[in-house]
């Protein structure tokens, strides 16, 4: 049970809807949602408050009025085709100084607790057989979104040092469920028409985590004490292949899965030659995550199976095209 409101950042985005969801379901007195458009569709119970831009000078007075904890899920998202010019410069402008000056405000308005959903990316892109990234890790983020989100981390420690406002950071694996998008839903699509695909001989291991396991964690985080001021990586708890992905998906989806083993130095070779390395990383290296962390420190453990958030991520994606 969730006993304080609760404002949450980016609620009407993939993970920040089904957190809002969530802590409606939880009994959360106030679950209000900042959000860009006064006629933004979001879930039963959650009230809106229109915040039309996350930056340095941003007022969020009207949004924290009698707010004890805030779920900061909204940021300027990692793509696969970057169009600004400076890319850095565009993530550090909303995930680190709109995070930080929300904190701020948060901070001087008396908000108790401030839960950051950052990105694994801050860990790293790639790990080693039997090394999974564990949350006590040293960063060493790959790219200008995994930067933004570090950089974002340190200012939040740095003022709940400064504040005493407690923050709590949780790192998410690649996240998927109903209503998924971008790669995993191309995947999805290949896997349903039938389309071979060439993983066959892939062995990587790759930590996923269903939306559903990611909103009971950040609702656990928003009133576990143990959870101030740590970071917590999450994930479903298992591990799976790019070739056991296709499989459980074609099992989810009610279809044989159609695996070609091709020897994985031609993939490359052929995805390479194709300007589509950052796509080959994600199919054939592994990105293994360790959440000991969280049973230890929390008594949490994910709620949801893989095999049955993958069915649920299926039904209304095969219902859609049965329409």
């Amino acid at each position: 049970m969730i006993s304080k409101p609760v404002l949450i950042t980016g609620a009407s985005g993939f993970v920040g809807a089904a957190v809002a969801a969530r802590l409606v379901q939880l009994g959360c007195p106030t679950t209000r949602a900042a959000v860009r458009r006064a006629y933004t569709q979001l879930p039963l119970g959650v009230e809106g408050c229109v915040v039309t831009t996350l930056a340095a000078d941003t007022d969020w007075t009207s949004a924290l009025a009698g707010i004890d904890s805030v779920v900061h899920a909204a940021a300027r998202v990692h793509v696969m085709r970057e169009s600004a010019t400076d890319p850095l410069a565009a993530f550090r402008r909303v995930n680190v100084e709109g995070t930080l000056n929300l904190a701020r405000q948060a901070a001087q308005a008396g908000v108790r607790r401030f839960v950051f959903i950052s990105s694994i990316k801050v860990n790293g892109e790639v790990t080693e057989p039997g090394r999974p990234f564990r949350a006590d890790d040293e960063p060493a983020p790959q790219d200008d979104y995994g930067v933004s989100k570090l950089e974002a981390e340190v200012g939040l420690r740095a003022l709940a040092e400064a504040t005493g406002m407690e923050v709590v950071i949780i790192r998410p694996v690649l996240v998927y469920g109903p209503g998924v998008r971008a790669n995993f839903q191309a995947l999805l699509r290949l896997v349903n028409n039938g389309v071979p695909l060439p993983f066959g001989k892939t062995a990587n291991r790759r930590s996923l985590v269903a939306l559903d396991n990611l909103a009971d964690l950040v609702c656990t985080c928003l009133e576990h004490p143990a959870a101030a001021n740590q970071t917590f990586l999450v994930s479903d708890g298992e591990a799976v292949s790019t070739a056991g992905l296709v499989r459980a998906m074609a099992t989810a989806l009610g279809k044989k899965p159609r695996l070609l083993d091709v020897p994985l130095p031609w993939m490359s070779r052929v995805a390479q030659a194709l300007g589509q390395g950052a796509v080959t990383q994600r199919l054939f290296d592994s990105l293994e995550v360790d959440i000991d962390k969280n049973r230890q420190l929390l008594g949490w453990q994910p709620t949801t199976r893989m095999a049955d958030a993958l069915a649920a991520t299926a039904r209304p994606y095969v219902e859609a095209r049965r329409r």
